[in-house]
């Protein structure tokens, strides 16, 4: 049989409009292979191993034991220290822990009376003297029950947030065996289900002692992958909450903001867009969802002191919440097992968490500083963009990225590569936002920089 000639020439055209439409489809991902090294290094075994050591010491509810050696947050956080100084002595004693320890008021509400409360640190110092950033990632270590002042009863916060903590060891265990130009900083907060009280310690004394705290990473149950009520099963999306409008800006930074148009642009909201990039690039089968909020409603996290003490700070916890799970007391019903047990968590979901969480602090770990004095030109009338800016301090980039998105779009749409402290591009200044970061070699980015107005 002959076919139609005519048919024949559409049925080609459309064979090479679709071949045209998957090649520009196509996504080149280029890892850096240290990185992906430090990825697999990631044990979910080990995961669970510290879940289960945690919720072994029966509570650690803030205000219980603190002298036993098997019982109550005095035992939690020895253990916890244990882990940081053992992971250090295998790695030629890099990290440099500490307990972070001060005096809690009572409050009259969660804290009846004055406790010597101690968040629990490892520093890992940065290598570039010059690069004065601090990165920070914390889970909470003390758990509760149902009722918040109950300090006896089996509190296991296995999810509740043993599982961050865990995170922040592995990270700690792994990530000691190499130097970044930055300096990293792995911290077990106390006292957060009693009111926030480690970190907001922790971020006052950061700010008192000008710690350049770049960014902090709160990971607070990053271990349940099924949803109550929707009966949602979800083991590859995360959740990271940032705020918009930054807490601390100042009148004139407001006036700047609502002038540019730069409400969604915030340090945390940039933030937020470089972990879904970096974090989807390095760990497979793992959807980072932006939410545009500082946290869940009736809820609250570590990352909140400090960004009310002008840090960047956000917050990762999982994609769906067991409410059967938080803050339960532990008992058997007819249908279903409440309360916060070790069985519950998904450990693999765990991993990628804390692989996103790794991927995120190395890559900007190892990167360059970024660009200071970033200006967006608006000396004349033009459907073109004109930037300039500074070179950072310390290591030279291999260059720098100009970022391109539509004033809709919640993610950077394209990349402009420049080795030159200045670029022009074909996009005008009124219809689109954009961003500035340095590169290496490498490919490790800094985090995104807003331009500024101005001529």
């Amino acid at each position: 049989m002959r076919l139609n000639p005519i048919l024949m020439k559409l049925a080609y055209c459309v064979l090479f409009l679709l071949v045209i439409h998957t090649a520009s489809a196509q996504r080149v991902i280029v890892r850096d292979p240290m990185i992906s090294g430090m990825l697999e290094e990631v044990s979910a075994t080990h995961l669970e191993q510290t879940i289960r050591k945690l919720v072994s010491f029966q509570t650690r509810h803030t205000l219980s034991d603190t002298l036993s050696k098997t019982t109550g947050i005095g035992a939690a956080r020895t253990w916890i220290k244990s882990e940081f100084e053992r992971y250090s002595q295998d790695n030629g004693g890099k990290l440099k822990v500490s307990y972070d320890q001060f005096v809690q008021p009572a409050d009259g509400k969660r804290v009846p009376e004055p406790a010597t409360l101690k968040n629990v640190m490892a520093i890992l110092p940065g290598m570039d003297p010059a690069d004065k950033r601090m990165l920070m990632v914390c889970g909470h270590y003390d758990s509760r029950v149902t009722d918040v002042m109950n300090k006896k009863d089996f509190a296991p916060g296995a999810n509740d947030d043993a599982s961050g903590v865990a995170g922040v060891l592995e990270l700690a265990r792994v990530m000691s065996k190499n130097s970044f130009r930055t300096t990293i900083v792995f911290v077990a907060m106390v006292g957060e289900e009693q009111g926030l009280y480690g970190a907001a310690h922790l971020a006052k004394r950061a700010k008192e002692e000008g710690w350049n705290v770049h960014l902090l990473l709160n990971n607070d149950m990053i271990g349940n992958s099924y949803g109550m009520e929707t009966d949602l099963k979800d083991n590859s999306s995360v959740r990271v909450f940032s705020e918009g409008i930054p807490a601390a800006e100042t009148k004139e930074q407001a006036l700047a903001r609502q002038s540019a148009g730069t409400e969604n642009d915030g340090a945390a909201r940039q933030a937020a867009r470089y972990i879904k990039e970096t974090g989807e690039k390095y760990v497979d089968q793992l959807q980072v969802k932006l939410i545009y909020r500082r946290d869940r409603f009736l809820r609250g996290g570590d990352h909140t002191p400090f960004s009310l003490q002008g840090f960047t700070a956000v917050r990762i916890t999982e994609m769906n919440e067991n409410f059967n799970r938080q803050h339960q007391d532990i008992k058997k019903g007819q249908e279903f097992q409440l309360g916060d047990l070790p069985d519950y968590v998904d450990y693999t979901y765990l991993q990628k968490i804390t692989r996103l969480n790794l991927a995120v602090l190395a890559n900007l770990g190892l990167a360059p500083q970024e660009p200071g004095g970033v200006l967006l030109l608006t000396t004349e009338l033009t459907n073109k963009t004109a930037l300039k800016w500074k070179a950072p301090a310390g290591v030279q980039p291999s260059g720098y990225y100009v970022l391109v998105r539509e004033t809709s779009s919640p993610v950077w749409e394209k990349k402009f590569f420049f080795t030159e402290t200045s670029a022009v591009l074909p996009y005008s200044k009124d219809n689109y936002f954009f961003g500035l970061q340095s590169v290496d070699a490498l490919g490790h980015e800094s985090l995104m920089v807003t331009p500024t107005p101005g001529k």
